[in-house]
């Protein structure tokens, strides 16, 4: 969900393309796409104790532009962890992050090399091509259902950890 990529949308169009023309989007098809992507635990340790998240790992510059672009699917723990960020390597840079072609509200939480939360956009609004920027340099970025942030009592601070 980076900004600024035009051929995110390209690309996207033709993986929804190639799903209708394969019979994909069905709900079988979708849970199949993302039953081969890798998992891990995200815990975020805050002040009311331990919450861990099943995250999707975004690893590659395309796996990090398409996000949760189209994703309808999510459960309230599960999570996409864009990491290393920048995908491409390099030192803990600023984020621009978007809703474009996403429909479910996310929480985008920005973490900074040391594993703490930089900020929180909360509730970012779908569809929206708004840039929402992480304010200083991060290393990770993870997306999880909008709303649970607040819910869980996360902050700006609280450490985020995950197996690398």
């Amino acid at each position: 969900m980076r900004s600024g990529f035009a051929r995110t949308a390209l690309a996207a169009a033709g993986l929804a393309l190639a799903a209708v023309a394969s019979g994909g989007c069905s709900g079988d098809g979708a849970a199949n796409a993302t039953a081969a992507v890798k998992k891990v635990p995200v815990t975020i340790t805050s002040a009311n104790g331990k919450h861990i998240f099943t995250a999707e790992i975004a690893r590659t510059p395309a796996e990090q532009e398409r996000g949760l672009m189209f994703r309808t699917d999510l459960g309230k723990d599960d999570a996409m962890i864009f990491t290393p960020y920048p995908a491409d390597g390099g030192p803990p840079r600023e984020a621009s992050f978007w809703m474009k072609n996403t429909p479910t509200p996310l929480d985008i939480i920005f973490i900074r090399a040391d594993g703490t939360i930089a900020t929180i956009a909360e509730n970012a609004v779908p569809f929206s091509t708004d840039p929402i920027p992480s304010g200083e340099p991060v290393a990770a970025v993870l997306e999880i259902v909008g709303g649970r942030a607040a819910e869980l009592g996360i902050a700006t601070g609280d450490k985020v950890t995950w197996p690398k």
